[in-house]
């Protein structure tokens, strides 16, 4: 379980991957491709047999209300999300059932119930783990999903703690709420090979049953079982014990929408995914012999996965070395004489959901041209206080190259 995370180490060039008019191009800038995403989503719904009803997607990597409408329009309706503003996009995007997979206290719980108050056609559900978080929502419409805890000891209540687990769904139903389901997000095993990965989430599974069977002789249903981010996604596919039962089991892989260096190597060459985003950067310097820099630092590609923060697509020369806030050194293998400044480079990043969050805008491109240029409206956070009316800043900040201007999300933001 101890082996470090894997990334792919090189990339080929795809000629669909160039961006026209590069040269008017500020760099480093988000690029992303819509023939790249409605590959991935039949992709990922090939894999749950063509059913939409069983892929819960986390919206922490999606981000654009361009992608989430590309979503819906393939059928998917159940999401995840984190923060309150992925929230408000996911219900101004037409969104019908969303979970807020994160525990929300205090005043990010109040305006929780403001956005569901607001979206009354909205499913919208919340995660708890003890009592208190529970009696917030009282007098709510928020439905409760149970969080467990499958050992990554992020959130949530081990499996095996089978009373403490019924105990909290009384507590649910004695204040009227509706119980939604368990939540189970087994994204521990993204560095661990295939074979054991499967092995350990299988076993997992086994003790999330468990706690199913246990709910079930209360008396109580249970309508949903969560399980999957990205790297178990093969492994819940596979496990059979969720096949054929009262409830309805959904995974909930986000990443999958994009892709990047680290899911193209954690899932199976079969699945056919492709990158769908990556950043457009210039080769700014050539400090010394051997060495690059580009203008891609941990503000572009997001440095949280570790270092190398990317790979350079058709470039196996290059070695992308420790960022600072805007540079990118790259390493040049050999006598390579490496590319020149001014050259522009496309770079798949390590973990693409931080790097997408690192934009304002991004670049779509299909078939070699520019479509628009669209606004990352679930980037960052809502304005911190309760009670600040929103503000129109962002209004029409989704406009095509053609000048027209369409309406967007004015959220409260910072």
């Amino acid at each position: 379980m101890g082996a470090p995370k894997f990334m792919l180490n090189e990339f080929a060039w795809d000629e669909r991957y160039r961006v026209p008019r590069a040269d008017e191009t500020l760099t480093p800038a988000l690029v992303v491709y819509p023939e790249m995403i409605a590959s991935n989503i039949a992709s990922t719904l090939k894999l749950l047999d063509g059913d939409a009803n069983r892929w819960r997607v986390h919206i922490k990597t999606a981000k654009l209300d361009y992608t989430l409408r590309m979503l819906i329009e393939s059928g998917v309706c159940n999401f995840k999300c984190a923060t309150t503003l992925e929230l408000l996009v996911a219900c101004r995007s037409a969104a019908r059932d969303i979970l807020m997979a994160y525990p929300a206290l205090g005043a990010n719980a109040r305006r929780v119930r403001e956005i569901a108050a607001a979206f009354p056609d909205v499913r919208i559900s919340v995660l708890a783990e003890n009592e208190e978080q529970v009696l917030q929502w009282q007098g709510s419409s928020v439905g409760v999903f149970v969080d467990l805890n499958p050992g990554m000891n992020r959130t949530g209540i081990e499996p095996r703690h089978k009373d403490e687990v019924l105990k909290l769904v009384r507590a649910v139903g004695a204040l009227r709420l509706q119980f939604r389901g368990l939540h189970y997000y087994d994204g521990q095993y993204g560095g661990v090979a295939e074979g054991e990965r499967t092995k350990a989430a299988h076993a997992g599974y086994d003790s999330l049953l468990e706690a199913v069977s246990e709910i079930e002789r209360s008396g109580a249903n249970v309508p949903e079982v969560i399980t999957a981010g990205t790297p178990t996604l093969p492994c819940s596919l596979t496990y059979q014990g969720f096949r054929g039962r009262r409830f309805v089991h959904r995974v909930s892989p986000g990443t999958v929408v994009y892709n990047d260096a680290t899911s193209l190597a954690q899932l199976p060459a079969r699945f056919a995914y492709q990158p769908a985003a990556l950043v457009l950067t210039r080769l700014v310097s050539r400090p010394r012999g051997g060495v690059v820099t580009c203008d891609a630092g941990h503000k572009a590609v997001s440095a949280d996965a570790g270092v190398p923060t990317c790979l350079v697509l058709g470039h196996r020369e290059l070695t992308p070395l420790s960022p600072s806030e805007e540079h990118l050194p790259l390493a040049v293998a050999g006598g390579a004489s490496g590319p020149r400044v001014g050259d522009f480079l496309c770079l798949l990043p390590r973990h693409v959901c931080p790097t997408v969050n690192n934009f304002d805008s991004a670049l779509l491109v299909r078939n070699g041209e520019i479509l628009s240029v669209e606004r990352v409206t679930a980037r960052g956070r809502e304005e911190p206080l309760l009670g600040n009316a929103g503000n129109d800043s962002f209004a029409g900040a989704s406009a095509s190259f053609s000048g027209r201007s369409e309406a967007v999300i004015a959220p409260r933001r910072e």
